[in-house]
């Protein structure tokens, strides 16, 4: 039977290789005792198998192979032993855990401002305070004598015209003739007549008394006609 010859495993540092880390050599370690195991056990089977044969058959050099069988499992398991111990030694790092996903928080829209407060609505203007009327006989006789001169008329037509509107209406502003609705000094029917000369008519004795001498200018010519024509009809 030919000899069977196990090579011995190189003499550790002799060959170096690339530095890796320390978790690709220990997966390079495991590997690598994996695989020795394996040869480990094919050798086994192997002895067994020729160790059969050398029974049955003479063999010419029993003894130089059993002593190398021997010597190579021997090399084998110190071999295996020492990479468990440097395993053991060196245990696999753990894998770094992933860093944690950045979470992107959107940012918030700034609230609206508040609308201002509508402004007040102004207020409304208070209405006009109504006209007083005036009732001032002396002041209306006053202002009556000193607008003859621009019609014209001398000094003594305000003795006439004071007598005509003394008995019209007592130069009174409101006077108001119940039957005819005549109103005013003057006692103009109707009283809108007057309004041709303001429109304060109603009130202001000037603005009767401006629109009673143009009356008179236009109708009588002057107040002392007015008067004649009273005195005869009782109206003018």
């Amino acid at each position: 039977m030919s000899e069977f010859k196990v090579q011995p495993r190189p003499e550790r540092g002799t060959h170096k290789l690339p530095r890796r880390g320390k978790r690709a050599d220990h997966q390079a370690k495991a590997s690598s005792l994996g695989k020795r195991a394996a040869v480990f056990t094919a050798a086994c089977a192997l002895l067994v198998g020729v160790g059969a044969a050398g029974q049955a058959s003479e063999s010419r050099t029993p003894v130089a192979v059993s002593e190398t069988t021997q010597s190579a499992a021997a090399g084998i398991e110190s071999n295996l032993s020492l990479e468990k111990a440097e395993m053991r030694a060196n245990p696999a790092s753990p894998a770094p855990e992933p860093a944690p996903a950045e979470i992107s928080v959107a940012p918030q829209a700034a609230e609206p401002a508040p609308a201002p407060a509508p402004a007040p609505a102004p207020e409304p203007e208070p209405a006009p305070a109504a006209a007083v009327a005036v009732n001032d006989p002396a002041g209306a006789q006053a202002y009556a004598a000193g607008q003859l001169a621009s019609y014209g008329w001398s000094a003594d037509q305000m003795q006439c015209l004071i007598t005509l509107w003394t008995k019209e209406s007592e130069w009174t502003t409101t006077a108001t003739n119940a039957s005819s609705g005549a109103y005013g000094i003057v006692q103009s029917l109707p009283a809108e007549k007057m309004a041709s000369a303001g429109a304060d008519y109603l009130t202001n004795y000037r603005t009767q008394i401006n629109w009673g001498l143009n009356y008179i200018q236009e109708r009588y010519q002057s107040p002392c006609g007015a008067l004649n024509f009273h005195l005869s009809n009782n109206w003018y």
